[in-house]
């Protein structure tokens, strides 16, 4: 039941914020500058799956090694740095493959990755940590 509390606030953070920065922030960034790139309408099964697998890999790599620490500041840099390592992998493959692809949209895009997953991991962190749940770890 725990790690089902801690996907689940995780996913609720990390979706609530990606649809922000998706809907609301960045579009005009983005389609400025790569929008012959972008689809009419997303893929929402690619995006789902993403988004299943990702958030699974936040818990296994951010939450978990905090709540075992019993550290939020383990969440949140071990968060940064899973944030780095993925987008930057997407970001940079894309500079090194695409066409009409720039280094300020992979910069903002890692920066984005990093922010979301550090946000994502330490809001995991808490509410399974502290938050209103009948446990401890």
């Amino acid at each position: 039941m725990m790690n089902l509390i801690c996907y689940i606030a995780t996913a609720l953070v990390f979706l609530g914020l990606d649809v922000l920065w998706l809907t609301r922030i960045s579009p005009a960034f983005y389609r400025s500058r790569i929008g012959e790139l972008l689809l009419a309408q997303p893929n929402f099964a690619a995006a789902a799956a993403f988004y299943l697998i990702y958030v699974a890999g936040i818990v296994y790599f951010a939450v978990v090694p905090a709540l075992n620490a019993e550290s939020w500041s383990t969440a949140l840099v071990s968060g940064a740095i899973l944030g780095l390592v993925a987008f930057g992998t997407y970001d940079m493959t894309n500079l090194a493959t695409l066409k009409g692809w720039s280094l300020g949209v992979s910069l903002v895009d890692m920066s984005w990755g990093m922010v979301i997953t550090a946000s994502s991991a330490t809001a995991g962190y808490l509410v399974t940590m502290h938050g209103f749940l009948p446990w401890r770890p």
